[in-house]
């Protein structure tokens, strides 16, 4: 089963070519209409009055290279299939159609089969009277004693410093120098938890569960050494470690956080986060993402790759560009806090008496505490089966305050809004945020003058707002919409007798509109009364006795 999209595979890269020519923010990008078999994407404004710059290689390591082609880096891409080097013809014929009397330039990652076909398209180019010159970039250190080092994403800055000299209309010598001072000055180290996957193939499982490998290649291509750690801060000291080793204790750095495809941006965030608290700390000046740059199609992993900073490479990295792939370098420093006073939002009261009041919380309260287990067992089969032990713990807090006389029960408005308070920081769950704001709302319209009847029945309708559920829906608001109705209209008794009805009402109800009851077939339903509005009906009828 592939676990990608797409509709032909012979098509994938062709077609993927189309979508990212045509999402091009700077609209200057073509595609050139040469032959089917030769995928060539270009700079639409380009004239042949710089130098070119033009790289390539298999694709499934977007953006690269075709998201790195605009003003200010690369003049063309040539891509080959996946994980494939474009043909020598594909080459050859890109650099014709691009390069000037200023010569081209050739960035090449060093794997074998760039190496041949760009190299001997370079050759042949010679013949048609053109200069040019390549650059191979090796950059990957996870193999030491390698003569033959990989190219992988620190190639995006030699793409950005090599087109930042073009543009500014440096001589073939100049540009190819620059580039090649970039190689020079260039580590980079990755690694990964899962390795890819080709479209159409079966899933890759060689990394094990718990495992990451360090320094596999951006084709897949089995790591140097396996590490038994998901830790973000010891996997990054790990690159840290080796990297540093490269460049030196003193070296100013641009390190390039680079996700190799299949990373969250939550992860990147966090490793990002690990890179600026690591030893390597003092000597970043520039960071670069993080970002998918030179990714490895799905690949859940990242690298980071490191470049010892002179004045022209900042000029160049910082320089604006039109592509859609490249990531501006960021100048690195801690990050920002501002001093902020927190917000107790409590509610100001003194505790006051009043009989009347006294007596309807202790019978709510104690209502709720017996009903706990009735209102779990209904609950259990519609919900999570808690409702009875969040609505009772609710209770038991109101319950100790009125018998340690700690409630302005004088004061409505005040009394409503400390229910309200406390019904949010003690029940938990939605079932607390919802109550918490029927007595919020209706405590404050009480204090700004409103009779209570009226007060309550706002409560009702910002509880509706926010929560989202109406009246038929299934929930305590079947209950309590006609109850407060009836408040209105006719007192307490009246109120009780609405409850009953409406909370009788949801035991026929086939279909919940809010709440966890909503993911319930409508068997399991069928003859069950909702726990929040049976919970309504029974405290109004024990008021009203």
């Amino acid at each position: 089963m592939s676990r990608f999209f797409y509709n032909e595979r012979t098509r994938l890269v062709d077609d993927a070519l189309e979508g990212i020519i045509l999402s091009s923010r700077f609209g200057n990008l073509t595609k050139l209409d040469i032959d089917p078999a030769i995928r060539v994407v270009a700079r639409s404004d380009w004239d042949k009055s710089k130098v070119a710059v033009i790289s390539g290689g298999g694709s499934g390591h977007e953006p690269a290279h075709a998201g790195f082609v605009g003003k200010g880096m690369l003049t063309a891409a040539v891509c080959g299939d996946l994980f494939a080097s474009p043909s020598v013809d594909a080459v050859l014929n890109a650099i014709v159609a691009v390069t000037g009397d200023r010569g081209c330039l050739l960035v090449v990652k060093n794997y074998t089969g760039d190496r041949l076909n760009f190299g001997l398209a370079a050759e042949k180019a010679k013949r048609y009277g053109l200069k040019v010159e390549m650059v191979i970039v090796g950059d990957d250190i996870a193999l030491s004693d390698n003569k033959q080092p990989r190219g992988i994403a620190g190639t995006a800055l030699v793409h950005k410093i090599a087109g930042y000299a073009a543009e500014q209309g440096k001589s073939l010598s100049e540009v190819r120098d620059m580039a090649q001072k970039a190689c020079d000055n260039l580590w980079s180290l990755g690694l990964a938890m899962q390795t890819c996957n080709l479209p159409g193939s079966d899933e890759e499982s060689r990394i094990k569960p718990g495992q990451v490998e360090l320094g596999l290649g951006i084709h897949g291509e089995p790591g140097a050494s396996v590490v038994a750690s998901h830790n973000s801060r010891e996997l990054v000291a790990t690159l840290v470690e080796q990297l540093q080793q490269q460049a030196g204790p003193d070296a100013r750095l641009a390190v390039l956080i680079n996700n190799l495809g299949g990373t969250s941006a939550l992860e990147m965030a966090l490793l990002t986060r690990e890179l600026a608290h690591s030893a390597l700390r003092e000597q970043i000046d520039y960071l670069v993402g993080p970002a998918p740059l030179v990714s490895a199609l799905d690949m859940k992993g990242f690298s980071l790759s490191a470049l010892r900073l002179n004045d022209e490479f900042i000029a160049a990295l910082t320089a604006p560009v039109e592509t859609s792939g490249w990531q501006p370098a960021v100048a690195f420093a801690p990050m920002k806090t501002q001093k902020q006073n927190m917000v107790h939002d409590s509610v100001e009261y003194h505790a006051s008496e009043n009989a009347q009041v006294q007596t309807t919380l202790a019978i709510a309260t104690t209502t709720l505490i017996e009903l706990e287990n009735r209102l779990n067992a209904l609950d259990a089969k519609v919900g999570d089966g808690d409702t009875g032990s969040t609505f009772a713990k609710g209770a038991q807090d109101i319950a100790l305050l009125l018998v340690n006389k700690e409630l302005p029960l004088n004061n409505t408005g005040q009394l409503l809004q400390l229910i309200g308070e406390r019904l949010a920081t003690v029940m938990g769950g939605s079932s607390g945020v919802l109550m918490s704001i029927f007595f919020t709302a209706a405590g404050q319209r009480v204090a700004e003058g409103d009779a209570l009847p009226q007060a309550l029945q706002v409560g009702l309708q910002q509880m509706k707002r926010y929560g989202g559920a109406d009246l038929g829906d299934r929930t305590l608001i079947d209950a309590l919409q006609p109850a407060l109705e009836a408040l209105a209209q006719g007192g307490i008794q009246a109120a009780a007798t609405a409850a009953q009805k409406g909370a009788d009402s949801t035991a026929q109800m086939q279909k919940a509109g809010a709440g966890r009851s909503s993911y319930i077939n409508s068997q399991n339903l069928d003859g069950v009364t909702d726990p929040g509005a049976m919970a309504v009906a029974e405290v109004l009828t024990a008021l009203a006795k």
